[in-house]
């Protein structure tokens, strides 16, 4: 009986590490991008979402669904972007302020 237990214990714990984790960057949306109007600059790594080349207020970013999650350094609340169109070329992103912008690579 006690075996089982433990088998259930760490395979529970397995499933939580994994739902964690899956906090992957989706390959199509890093790289540089450029707003249509040429006023922002958007560069998405495997690791870090850095607008208008501001290397150093670079932050940290996960994807959920069809939203991308920000932050300072680890910091709360998250600031969060909805994408409404991703493909090779372009990406349309909802701020939080609610306001479309299109970028290009």
């Amino acid at each position: 009986m006690k075996k089982h237990a433990l088998t259930y214990i760490l395979l529970t714990g397995v499933i939580i590490i994994t739902a964690c984790s899956n906090k992957q960057a989706n390959p199509k949306l890093q790289g540089s991008w450029k707003s249509k109007n040429n006023e922002t600059t958007l560069k998405i790594t495997a690791k870090k979402f850095i607008m208008d080349g501001d290397e150093q207020s670079a932050e940290d970013y996960f994807t959920k669904g069809d939203t991308i999650f920000t932050s300072f350094e680890g910091n709360q609340p998250y600031t969060k972007f909805v994408i409404k169109k991703l493909d090779k070329q372009h990406l349309n992103l909802i701020y939080p302020d609610s306001v479309l912008i299109e970028f290009t690579r």
